[in-house]
């Protein structure tokens, strides 16, 4: 196990599937997505069948609370012991560089794993890896559940770096020729493609490590971000899979008292990308309300009083135009319901972006049974489908810059949870690789 304490890196022992697996099959998206629609899952579940495949290794959460959920979690743990007793999963050592193309677009990342003792996700957190938004206590039961007696972890994690002047991750994708190859593959249902090299040449690795530590320099990160005083380093934003890595974290600080810091729970595996890369965009995540209980429109009225227009508009194009004008001092929220279509206009709002102004709204009103369920979803078809459907309604909101995220961060502390997502939902990273935490 090669460490590198300062940055808070640890190189990986990856497992993956030997040679001669489906990797289209092996390969499925993020357990959080697609949350609202199980015709996704139905359709991943018919494509797998009974191959070996990172299905049979998590809990998709649109089976949470549904009968699908024990008997899945019985047999998570049994499947990856499975997998490494017949040989289907073999280890290969070191970081790995990665190529993820999905409409027209490429994103290189490299996977490693980070020290949990480097990581605080709670509120007001100064520390080197830091969530970008709040962490949902409540979410973390179900997860916490499967990971604490799992042999594996499987990663959807995304962590951003800021590195404009592209010294990290960019390079490698001139040097590929060089790594040895580890799989090349289409990935499932319209998610593009995805190809992955191991970084087994120790200079190599060390020229990552050194710009890492080099991104640490606390004369450069004041200056970049303009800092009045001397700010502890941020070099690790959470991108995606916060409440995976605060899971991780969560049993690290339940059982390091026992098994000592050289365990393998220490660490957690992710893959790393610069928010400078330009096949990496973010996408703002959007509201639903299921079985609204009230009059959602009229409550927003009440609840920000003065400060909120409601206009009725006649499309969704129309709702689409106005958010993208939506700024700071006018933020325009897009709203789909079956009497229509309605832009929030929110004038001078107490908070600074849109999302953190609705979420406080549906937070309370989710309390004071506004509606039976809430959920978070990517793109405006699904927005348009979910909002039109009897006893809904569904909320479009505008995206934050990704130049904003890390000043901010630092700034101001974590942002209203769901702020933002790396890409659309079919952008979502794909359990590929696997390590050990026993």
């Amino acid at each position: 196990m090669r460490t590198y304490e300062k940055i808070g890196v640890m190189v990986p022992d990856v497992y993956l599937p030997r040679k001669g697996t489906d990797m289209r099959k092996w390969s499925v998206i993020a357990c959080d997505q697609f949350t609202s629609q199980p015709e996704y899952w139905k359709q991943v579940e018919e494509i797998v069948g009974d191959a070996p495949s990172t299905f049979h290794l998590v809990l998709p959460e649109v089976y949470l609370g549904k009968p699908e959920e024990k008997q899945r979690l019985t047999t998570i743990q049994q499947n990856m012991r499975n997998y490494l007793d017949q040989g289907i999963l073999q280890s290969h050592e070191g970081m790995i560089y990665v190529e993820r193309t999905v409409a027209g677009k490429t994103r290189k990342g490299v996977i490693l794993s980070l020290d949990l003792e480097k990581y605080d996700f709670n509120k007001g957190s100064t520390s080197l890896i830091r969530a970008t938004e709040g962490t949902i206590l409540d979410r973390l039961p179900p997860r916490i559940k499967i990971r604490e007696n799992a042999e594996l972890e499987l990663p959807h994690i995304m962590v951003l770096i800021d590195d404009p002047d592209k010294q990290v991750i960019e390079p490698l994708a001139t040097n590929k020729e060089s790594l040895t190859p580890l799989y090349d593959t289409d990935l499932m249902l319209g998610s593009g493609e995805i190809r992955g090299w191991l970084i087994d040449d120790f200079e190599i690795e060390k020229k990552i490590t050194d710009g890492l530590e080099k991104l640490m320099n606390p004369t450069g990160f004041k200056a970049k971000y303009d800092l009045k005083t001397n700010e502890p380093v941020l070099l690790f934003a959470m991108g995606d899979g916060n409440h995976s890595l605060a899971t991780a974290k969560a049993i690290w600080e339940k059982i390091k008292g026992t098994v000592g810091k050289d365990h393998p729970a220490r660490y957690a595996l992710v893959e790393i990308e610069n928010v400078h890369d330009s096949g990496l965009e973010f996408e703002p995540i959007h509201r639903v309300l299921f079985k609204t209980h009230k009059n959602v429109l009229t409550e927003c009225k009440n609840y920000f009083q003065e400060k909120v227009k409601i206009i009725q508009v006649d499309s969704v194009d129309q709702i689409t135009s106005a958010v993208k004008e939506s700024n700071s001092t006018l933020q325009q929220i897009g709203v789909v319901h079956e009497s229509g279509f309605y832009v929030l206009q929110l004038d001078q709002p107490l908070m600074n972006l849109a999302v953190g102004n609705l979420q406080a709204f549906l937070d309370k009103g989710m309390k004071e049974d506004l509606a039976e369920e809430i959920d978070y979803v990517h793109g405006k078809d699904v927005v348009l489908s979910l909002g039109k459907k009897s006893g809904n309604i569904a909320f479009y909101l505008p995206c934050m810059g990704k130049d904003e995220l890390f000043r901010t961060v630092i700034l101001d502390g974590a942002l209203p949870r769901k702020t933002f997502s790396m890409g659309e939902a079919v952008e979502k990273r794909f359990y590929i690789e696997s390590r050990k935490i026993k």
